[in-house]
């Protein structure tokens, strides 16, 4: 299995019995904060598996109908986490709303106070080991799926302190934990929405970027200097486009061995997917 798939296989199983583990306590027991926090894991089933699809797609050669690769389709899924973590969000805020509004209490136990424990810690090894292969392989879906898990660390945390509340006399920590819940989880869908954005509308990278790119160029014999310098991100990587100025004494096969190292050395960068060289010689473009 590739390594790429392995966070999301261990996202979708992971999720899949927490989620059943809240939602059967939470209802034993009437938690609205418990069983908020099943559907969340329960979206985040929803969301692997999408983010699994989207994977496979985007690491689809280029072909006819999408000659510069299916790259794009990596964040559009992540877009789409973003949505439905929103959309989850607003249930979860709702229904605490009106159970605070309606002054409704429960009553709490050990067995609440565990599951919620267990999910932090279980949640929070999932958080570590997706984000570090995302960020590894510049995954823009693993990192979305990462921060699922860690909204739902920081919900289950939420969950635990309502809960313990309650158990100690607060009528409303329940209800109030289930409110926590959704703010963390509008803060996490908003990041990732507009981080996936910027990848979809083909924004620039940033200004280091930028100057790691010019540094490569300039580091190659006979580039006189640079100009021109565009790059946009199309899906989570960067093609770049660049004019190098070359003494005019050098052959056409000379100046075009030059474009080719450029090119490569650029390419090394990590983010950066493919790379335009057009070199000129006292303003001719060869």
């Amino acid at each position: 299995m590739k390594e790429v798939y392995k966070p999301i296989w261990v996202s979708i199983i992971g999720n899949v019995l927490l989620s059943l583990l809240k939602l059967i306590v939470g209802f034993l027991y009437s938690s609205i904060a418990l069983i908020s926090d099943g559907v969340h894991s329960l979206s985040d089933v929803i969301t692997s598996v999408a983010g699994y699809f989207g994977i496979r797609v985007a690491s689809k050669p280029p072909d006819k109908d999408h000659p510069f690769g299916h790259s794009r389709f990596e964040p559009l899924v992540a877009f789409l986490i973003g949505e439905a973590l929103l959309v989850v969000a607003y249930e979860i805020g709702r229904d605490s709303f009106w159970r605070l509004l309606r002054g409704e209490s429960i009553q709490v136990n050990w067995i609440m106070l565990g599951v919620a424990v267990l999910s932090i810690i279980v949640k929070e090894a999932m958080f570590r080991y997706s984000v570090y292969v995302g960020r590894k392989l510049n995954s823009q879906i693993l990192i979305a799926d990462a921060y699922h898990h860690r909204s739902d660390v920081l919900s289950s945390v939420a969950v635990l302190i309502g809960l313990g509340l309650q158990r100690f006399g607060f009528s409303k920590g329940d209800a109030l934990a289930g409110l926590i819940v959704s703010i963390f989880l509008v803060k996490v869908s908003i990041e990732i929405i507009l981080e996936n954005v910027g990848y979809l509308t083909g924004r620039a990278p940033s200004f280091e970027v930028c100057e790691e790119i010019k540094k490569r160029a300039l580091s190659v014999p006979n580039v006189l200097g640079i100009h021109d310098l565009r790059a946009h991100y199309v899906g989570n990587k960067l093609h770049v486009e660049l004019h190098v100025e070359v003494p005019p004494e050098l052959t056409l096969k000379e100046a075009h061995d030059v474009s080719e190292e450029v090119k490569r050395r650029i390419e090394e960068i990590p983010e950066v997917d493919r790379v335009f060289v057009h070199v000129d010689i006292n303003g001719v473009t060869k």
